[in-house]
Formats: C-alpha cells, structure tokens, sequence
C-alpha cells in the first residue's frame, strides 16, 4: 500500500486583539455582573439582550461620519443578501434602534433599561484594550430633568463602589445643544483655522464637516496645537447653563464628588448638554473606566418622538485590573467525596446527587485511584471539605467529613441516600 502523508496538525490561538476568559479568573467577571445587577435593580433598571450585528446605517447616521469610530475602527462587511452590516462598536445606538422599533416610548417614563455583552472596534492593541471587549451599560429615557443626569451618576458610582473600585475622579461638563453649538462651532473654527497646517491629515478633513471632532484626536501634535481653545462651557445657552448649574447641585446634593472638565469631549457624535467620564490614576494613558452622556435628539433621528435619554457605558476589562489583587474570591467544591471500590462509587453519586439538589458543589473522584491520589485531586482543584466513603463507613453507615482549612471535622450518619439535611450549613462555612 502506498504510505499516506498526514497532514500536520495545526495549532489554533486567538485572533489578535480577542482574549479567552477562563476560571478562575471569570470569577471576577461574575462578581462585577453581580454587584451592577443588584444596583441596577434598586433604581429600577430592567435588562435588555441586543443583537451583537446592525445594519451599518445604525452606527454611522448615529455616531457620525467623520468620527474615528465609523472612520477607522468598525468590523463593517457585507452579509450574503448584500447588505452592509457591523458588529457593534458601542451599545448605545442598538439600544436606540430597538426602543424605536418596539416603540418603548409609549411606557411611563422614565423607562430605564440596562445591558451588558461585547462590543468590537478594529484598533491596535494595547493594555486594557481589545478588539472584542466588553461593557455594561444603562440608559434612562423620557426625562430631560438635571435629577435624572444627577442620579444616573450617582448609580454609577454606587456601582463602582460596590465593586471595590476606590480613588476614581468624576469628570463633568455640558456640550450644549443644537441652538448653543453653531456659537462654538464658529469660535473653534476662527481659533483652529490659523493653525490648521500643523493638524493630522484626519483633522483638517474634519475642520470643515465637524471641526468639534479635532477635540478628540489621538495624535499628540493635534493635542498640542489645539491647547488654548475656547471651552464650550463659555458658549451654552441659558438652557443649557441652567441645565448644567442643576446638575452639580444634585449632584452636591447626592454626595457624588466631581470636578468640571471643560475639555471633556465625548467620541460620538449624538451627544448633548451632560457629558462625563469616570477615571484612575493606576490605568496609565487608558485611564477610562466609564463615561456616558445625554443624547436628547437621537430617538427623532431614528424615526421616533422627540424623546430625550441619559446614558453611560463601564468597561470591563479597564475595570478588573483595578480590583483584582483586592479580592478574595476562591473557587472550589464544597465537598469532594472520595470512594474506595465499586460499591462505593455507586453510592457517592447517589449522595453527591442529593446533596446537589439542595444547593451544594459537590464533585466525587470517578476513576478507580488510590486515596492518596485522590486527597492531592481533591487539594488541588480547591475543595473545602473531603469525606473518605470505604468499605467501613458503608459498612457502619457513619462518614467523616474532613475539613481542608484546619476546622471542625464532622461526623455524621448515612441515611439510605441521603446526608442529613442539618449537616449542609456546616459544610457550607
């Protein structure tokens, strides 16, 4: 016969940019989940699932044209039918396009709703920042009311609070609106204008379609050359100052502290008045960790009533390098039973399934291995309490339970399948 030539077994790793999150360290990840939801609860927040996909259109009418974001970062590609469809690059415009479509407007407002899952930009990596990351976000809709600005933030903070996030700065500032814009519009375009050959090629294509959009380049020339510009606090109108004076009282009231960042620029275009960003210190150059702002006109873009919304969006992945050496969380069974023999094995399943049942991680050794070995598995995979199922304790029908820190060991009485029930919050300490 002739030899076949196999062909060589490939090995498989994560695109660039993407990461796997494994145990233990996803642990972290559901404490996050936990601990927003709860919050998210007492405010009244219910959650919403969205598509991962939209049709282009979504993003680009939304975010806008010129912004990095549509410009340079999305994962845009046509489907089989030969439209164009994106992965989303942010949650708030999906959110939108759904409130809109189920006409979500018609409930009582405020209508509060939260989201958690993956976003994707095309970027180069870095630390803290993926191809595929993830973010919760809340939005609040049907309330154009400084309270409603002052207590989305405060959420937030209680959130991050109680997450274990400590030594965070609040940043705040108000981008006005459609009838204070063109006032600053023109005055950054005068101040930028003498001095746009020293610009990135980006920015002086943007000077003219959307000049606020040169506030928010990367390029560390454009963030020197455009040191000095006027602030927009400067140019809001009576509207929107009062609208921004409120927002701190509240805020003041509601014991969040804050500092005002006149140059605070949001990276999308459907933002107005309130703006704001939450950051650390120990994130070097990707200090971020939340931002969010009031977008009042975007449901009308999107074919809906004029309906104004608050909302913010906290990453994850920013966020877990700052907690994870402060928790504590440890992961392993309860108990691990080990069984010495066949007859012993039928009947640690059948305990192990009882206990179950009631609530407790319980795991039993499957393979026909010495009890040495089966103590270091049990060890090794974290087990807080271990009981040892022989020949003697079916014979006797009494068990010990060890337990693997050093406290009490437990003995107890087998009761045909079962373990009594008044021994499971022993286990459980």
């Amino acid at each position: 016969m002739r030899n076949v030539k196999k062909k060589p077994r490939m090995k498989y790793k994560t695109l660039k940019g993407l990461q796997d999150i494994l145990p233990p360290e996803i642990s972290i990840w559901q404490h996050i989940e936990t601990k927003a939801k709860d919050i998210f609860k007492n405010y009244g927040y219910r959650e919403i699932r969205l598509p991962i996909m939209e049709s282009t259109d979504v993003f680009t009418r939304s975010i806008g044209e010129t912004s990095d974001i549509v410009e340079k970062e999305m994962y845009t590609f046509p489907d089989k039918g030969g439209r164009s469809v994106t992965l989303r690059p942010e949650g708030t415009a999906p959110f939108v396009r759904a409130y809109v479509e189920h006409h979500l407007y018609n409930d009582p407002a405020p209508q509060k709703f939260y989201y958690a899952g993956p976003m994707f930009r095309y970027e180069r990596p870095q630390a803290f920042r993926y191809r595929q990351f993830y973010q919760i976000g809340a939005e609040a809709m049907g309330i154009d009311d400084p309270k409603l600005d002052a207590e989305i933030i405060s959420m937030l903070s209680a959130i991050l609070s109680s997450i274990g996030l400590e030594g965070l700065n609040f940043e705040i500032t108000s981008i006005g609106c459609e009838k204070c814009r063109p006032a600053y519009r023109s005055a950054l375009k005068i101040y930028l204008g003498d001095k746009l050959n020293t610009f990135c090629s980006d920015c002086r294509r943007r000077y003219d379609a959307n000049p606020l959009r040169i506030l928010d380049c990367k390029v560390p020339a454009c963030i020197d050359s455009r040191k000095g510009s006027p602030p927009v606090l400067e140019y809001l109108c009576s509207d929107c100052k009062d609208h921004f004076d409120d927002l701190r009282k509240n805020l003041d009231l509601l014991n969040v502290p804050h500092s005002i960042n006149p140059n605070l620029v949001r990276g999308l275009d459907y933002y107005t008045k309130t703006a704001f960003e939450v950051s650390s210190e120990n994130l070097g150059s990707q200090s971020a960790v939340a931002a969010g702002g009031r977008y009042d006109g975007m449901v009308e873009e999107f074919g809906g009533p004029a309906t104004p919304g608050i909302g913010f969006a906290m990453g994850m992945e920013r966020i877990i390098p700052l907690i994870r050496d402060s928790l504590n969380i440890t992961e392993g069974p309860e108990l691990f039973i080990c069984p010495l023999g066949p007859e012993a094995s039928e009947k640690a399943l059948s305990i192990a399934e009882q206990l179950r049942s009631n609530g407790l991680w319980v795991e039993i050794n499957y393979d026909n291995t010495s009890l040495r070995s089966q103590m270091r598995k049990a060890n090794r995979i974290g087990a807080k309490n271990v009981v040892v199922l022989g020949e003697d304790e079916l014979k006797n029908r009494e068990i010990e339970i060890k337990n693997m820190d050093g406290g009490e060991d437990i003995k107890t009485l087998l009761q045909g399948n079962e373990i009594l029930k008044s021994l499971l919050p022993k286990i459980r300490k």
